[in-house]
Formats: structure tokens, sequence, C-alpha cells
């Protein structure tokens, strides 16, 4: 793999390339992100009154559904203009003002971006080279004071990464301690047949770290733990990680103000900590869970749950059972199917899913030349994946109680989902009745995780040694799993992809806070923060990828993560600038913020009555892991902290 840049392609890119490599790589280009481009190379605005335009956007469609004429009319132009800024000495004009951005971010979307989501559009994009998330504290904070406070990071995953990267920028001393043996957390622990992400890498990345190197639009685990691994390698963080250590505990003494925590290393030694603040990064999915299955130790084969993945397993010539149909099963079974002699998949619930055709595909040369090289191509680029799943889907997730067919949708907008995702499955399952009976949802789209399919689904379940089985497991044997019904099923291997527990949030650490209050008393079976960072009674103590702040209709947890860190550092920055020892969120502060929590999340399509047996609820059916509110509101809300939210002490 190559080393990832740290800047992407920006306003110092030189090219040097010939006409033949240039024209080459823009049969490859995105051809509205590459109109952008030429905005910024001419300084010329007339692109965006022309008659060649994208005519759309949807998820995933790079090209704005524009016609073979006119992307071959636009490359022609753009090699016109590459080919000038080269031989000109690859001189920039003028950049365009705010309100050229916005017209341009109109054009590429063929809509109207409305103009509450430009500044934070434009903080994403950072078309002037400069990073608003990062530490603009300046003189504001005594560099003394930030030197002073040691803060302890738990878990160095996406979200533990991200925090260590913005604690060195700020001066602030830190350590991460992280149970597996290397960074990337869900990326290093998820290692099963076909794990890859399911948000486009060039959004799935730092926006202070974008990268051009993935071989794959969606690339798979290899690539994506690596990128972790060369963003703590090119920023020298490396050596503020404690690896194969375990927090077992972390207990707020009120005499000092200071977090004391416990681990343990992988030798079982106990090592102590004492820190002024925590940051907990441990993310929502990284305790994988069995099922409580009758016999489930008895079974002589090999077995293992697909978030604990067995290198040792081999899937070849065997008879497998898969048990689960959620997002892990639904990479796992497409990647083994051909490779089996008998595969049954055990389905508690059939999966919405909708197309995306280039879920497997590879980058071509010619579009990472164009992302290494092309001034603002990497951020147009960018743009062009996040707009379309930012609060597009938002109005779909509410509940319209007057809506007739609530036993297959819950409002006019989401029925026509039901019903493109659903001619999407029947134009796979072709004339099989029976299949196609199984593998619609009986459930509202979007009321459960939404996965992404090129056909590979569908297709392995169709294969002759492939068998859907749509009841449960009453008990495992020693070569071979029943079913509910009593059907036999003797298989040599079988993998557990049956989820997380999602209900027992930061388990199985013990956290204690102000008079021996524990985290897990407090929140019982409804785990909750306020903006999913800080809770009462727990001073100093942060959440990133906290309670509440999973995603299910659209963005990007890196962008997400991104909103947290900078609200936590904000919330240091007030602490250091009042003096004080402790910031502790207001229990009234809380109680609205979990009121209007709960409320909204009762209108919407997670808590719908058809919805059964969801990660996303807790043993009441409440909704604890979802963000509620829009992107956008995520981003406004952690901009900056409100003092009068926090006591200081």
């Amino acid at each position: 793999m190559t080393q990832t840049p740290t800047t992407g392609a920006g306003p110092q890119t030189m090219i040097d390339a010939d006409d033949a490599t240039i024209a080459a790589a823009l049969e490859h280009a995105s051809v509205p992100t590459l109109m952008m481009c030429m905005v910024h190379l001419t300084g010329d605005t007339s692109l965006l009154d022309g008659p060649v335009r994208p005519a759309g956007v949807y998820i995933n469609e790079y090209q704005g559904y524009m016609s073979e004429e006119d992307k071959a009319t636009v490359r022609a132009q753009a090699l016109s203009v590459l080919k000038d800024y080269r031989d000109g000495g690859c001189q920039l004009p003028s950049a365009p003002d705010a309100a050229t951005v916005h017209r341009m971010m109109n054009f590429i979307v063929a809509q109207e971006v409305p103009v509450d989501y430009v500044p934070m559009m434009m903080e994403e994009m950072e078309l002037d080279g400069r990073d608003q998330r990062s530490d603009a504290w300046g003189a504001d904070v005594d560099p003394g004071a930030r030197a002073e406070h040691q803060v302890l990071v738990i878990g160095g995953g996406m979200s533990g990464v991200l925090a260590a990267y913005r604690l060195q920028e700020a001066g602030i001393p830190f350590l991460v301690i992280e149970k597996n043996p290397s960074v990337g957390g869900t990326w290093y622990e998820n290692r099963y047949p076909g794990a890859r992400v399911d948000v486009g890498n060039h959004l799935y990345s730092y926006s202070f770290e974008p990268a051009h190197h993935w071989t794959q639009y969606f690339s798979q685990q290899p690539e994506l733990q690596q990128y972790f691994e060369d963003v703590v390698d090119n920023h020298d963080l490396r050596g503020h990680f404690h690896f194969n250590t375990e927090v077992q505990s972390a207990v707020f003494d009120e005499d000092d103000g200071l977090w004391h925590v416990t681990a343990r290393d992988a030798q079982g030694k106990t090592h102590r900590y004492t820190a002024n603040s925590v940051i907990s990064a441990v993310g929502q999915l990284n305790r994988p869970t069995l099922p409580d299955i009758p016999g489930i130790d008895s079974f002589q084969g090999q077995w293992c749950h697909s978030a604990a993945w067995d290198p040792g397993i081999d899937c070849a010539g065997k008879r497998v059972a898969v048990v689960g149909s959620g997002a892990s099963a639904f990479q796992i079974v497409p990647s083994i199917a051909s490779q089996v002699s008998e595969l049954t998949v055990f389905q508690r619930s059939a999966p919405w899913m909708f197309e995306n055709p280039i879920y497997h595909d590879t980058v071509a040369s010619g579009k990472k030349w164009c992302l290494q090289n092309i001034p603002f191509y990497t951020r147009w680029f960018r743009f062009l994946l996040f707009w379309p799943a930012c609060d597009g889907a938002y109005e779909t997730v509410f509940v319209d109680p007057q809506w007739p067919h609530q036993e297959r949708s819950i409002g006019e907008m989401n029925d026509f989902v039901y019903t493109m995702f659903s001619d999407y499955i029947k134009s796979q399952v072709g004339d099989d009745e029976a299949l196609l009976e199984k593998v619609i949802p009986d459930y509202a789209p979007m009321g459960k995780r939404t996965l992404q399919d090129n056909g590979s689904w569908l297709s392995a379940l169709k294969q002759p040694n492939v068998e859907l089985v749509t009841q449960g497991v009453a008990r495992v044997e020693a070569d071979a799993v029943i079913g509910d019904d009593g059907t036999r099923y003797p298989v040599d291997v079988i993998i557990y992809a049956t989820g997380f527990e999602t209900d027992r949030f930061l388990w199985p650490m013990e956290i204690k806070g102000r008079a021996g209050t524990t985290l897990a008393g407090q929140w019982g079976i409804e785990p909750a923060a306020y903006l999913g960072i800080t809770v009462p009674n727990f001073p100093n103590f942060y959440c990133m990828y906290g309670p509440g702040t999973n995603l299910a209709f659209g963005g990007s947890l890196i962008f997400n993560g991104e909103c947290q860190i900078r609200y936590i550092m904000e919330c240091l920055k007030a602490q250091f600038q009042h003096g004080a020892r402790t910031i502790e969120c207001r229990g009234e502060v809380f109680d609205d913020y979990y009121r209007r929590f709960r409320e909204l999340h009762a209108q919407l399509i997670w808590e719908h009555k058809s919805i059964k047996h969801s990660f996303y609820q807790n043993a009441e059916g409440k909704v604890t892991l979802l963000w509620p509110w829009k992107i956008l509101d995520m981003w406004r809300w952690t901009k900056s902290v409100n003092t009068q939210d926090y006591q200081f002490n």
C-alpha cells in the first residue's frame, strides 16, 4: 500500500504529467467534480450558467446522470484547462468567494443546498486549506495549563486515534489504552471474509487526512485498518498508545479531582494510571454477543463469532451454518458460498437493502491520479459523497400516525422507499416465489440497519448449495444445528453473526463517578449522555461514539467523531479558562436534553410497532443508540460549549 497522503490534492498541487497521461486519467474522473475543479483553476464561473450540467444526485452515483456526450465535452475542456495550468507554472487565480462556492455546491448536486448547510460543508471541505476543527485556542489558554492536564483515552479505534490527534495538536499530554495489539478498533477486530466498509472510503476518512490510495470505493478490512495505522505513524502518535492492555475500572476521586484507572495487560499484570480527564472511545459495537442456545458449547466442529474471527477456520468443502442475516452475515455469505459444500443461513429477520452497483468495484488508476493531482478534486469529490447522505432521507423516518399502510411503511415518503427497495429485490429473485417470500422484510424500510448491495447477497442465496432458513435455532449438537421446527442440519462449521452487547454500554468496565455512583447503575437499560458526550455525576469524563450518537439514515461516523472531539476540546478549553479542577454537565441540562431525545424518538421509525428485534432498541423497545436529530444539528450543537450547561469546581 502506498503511504496515506496528509492533505490530498489541494492548492499546492503541481502537475507535470504529459498530455496523454492527463487525458487517460480524465476518462475515469467524476465529471461533476471535474467541473468544480475547472472553476477553481480558471476563475471562470460561466461554466455554472452553461447548458452542460449534472442532472441529479444519488448516493454512490458520481457522474450526475450526465449523458456520454456531455461528459466527453467536459473532459475535453478539462484537458485544455489542466494543460494550461501545467504550462503556466501551476498558478491558481483568486479563490472563489463564499457566494460562488454556494453556487458551485448547488450546481454539482443539481439542487439547492440550503444556506444553513453551507458553513458546515465549507468547513468539511477545507477549500482554503485550513482545518477549522483544529486547536484554535492560541493565547486564550495558557500552554502551561494544557501541559499540566493529563488525559487518558480508552480505546484506540477510529475515535481514539482522532482524540489522540487533537490532543497532541493542542499540546495536552495524553495516553491511549487499547486492548488490541494495534489501532483500528472494529477494523482490527472484524476480519471475517468479505468485511468492508459501507460508507464510501473517500468520505470515510478524517477531514484532515483525506486519502487517494484506496483500491476500492468501499475498501475491505485490511486496507481500512492500515489507514488508521498510517494516520498514527504519519503524526508520530504511536508512542502515546499502550497496546494489549484492557481497562478494568475508572474511579473518580472527589478529594483530588482526579480519575484513577486500573487496567490489565495480556500477561495479567495490573497497571494503574491517574488522569485529570478520561475520554471513553470504546464505541458501541465492540463486544460480540453469542445467542443463548442450548448445547452451544457441545459442538465438536470449528466455530466462531464473526467479530472474533478464527483464522484457522477453513470453510472450503465444508458444511457451514451462518446464524444471522444482518450486516456481517450479508458480507460473509457471498464470500464463502462458492467455497463450501453446503451453506445454511439462519435468518431471524430479512434485511432491507438498496442497490449499490460499485460496492465491490476497484478504483481505476485514472481516478487515483485525479484525486492526487488535480487541485480541489479530493475536496469536491468528498462533498459529492457527503451531500446525498446528509439529512436527505430524514423526513422518511418520521411516522405518520394517519398513514393507512402501517404494516409495510410509516408514511408516503417511506412507502416510496418500500416500493423502490422491494422492486430491487424482486428484480433479482425473479420467479422464485418461495425465496421472494423469505427475503422481503416484514417491517418498514429504514427501521433497522439498511444494507448496500451489488447483487451478491441474493445471488449467493440462489446458489444450489445454499439454503435460507427463516426460523430460529432450537439447539446445537456435536455435529449439527437443530431448527425450531426440529429439522436437523448437519454442519462442520458454525459462524455466529449475531451482533454485539449494545445494551451493555461501556461493559465490562466499571466507571465510578461522584459519591461512588456507577455509570452502569445510573444508566440501567437506558444509557444516555448530553449530546452523547457528557454525563451528570461524572466530572471530566467524556464519551466519543457515545449513547445516542449512532447513525441510521446517512452521514459518517467519522464526521460525528470529529464533531464530538471538537466539543470535548471546547470543554477542556472552558475548564482551563475557568481555572477549574472539574467540569460537569448539570443535571437539569441533561434531563431537558434526554426528555427531547425520548420525545423525538417516539415519533421516529426505530420505535415503530412493526420493528422487532432491533439492536437499536433496549428491552423495553426504546432506542438508546441512535441520534434522532439531523446531522446538521450534531455539527451545530458541538461547535462550541455553552458554559451555562456545566458546573465548574
